[in-house]
């Protein structure tokens, strides 16, 4: 049997000339999601993103065997 869980995250643009702020900025909070969840003994699947207005909303997938 398998336990899953479901992290979001929700990262706001603004306005600046670096069209990539957004992933620059999220990738060591998403990092860190990924090791606390290793550290709990699940798996990474996958992920999905969706922005509505000025913000990015990225979901994180995990699971792991009970």
């Amino acid at each position: 049997m398998k336990e899953y869980k479901v992290e979001s995250l929700i990262y706001y643009s603004k306005l600046t000339l670096d069209s990539k702020h957004i992933a620059n900025n999220s990738k060591k909070e998403i990092q860190q999601k990924l090791d606390e969840y290793a550290a709990e003994g699940y798996r990474f699947t996958t992920s999905t993103s969706t922005n509505f207005g000025s913000a990015i909303y990225i979901h994180l997938y995990f699971e792991k065997d009970i």
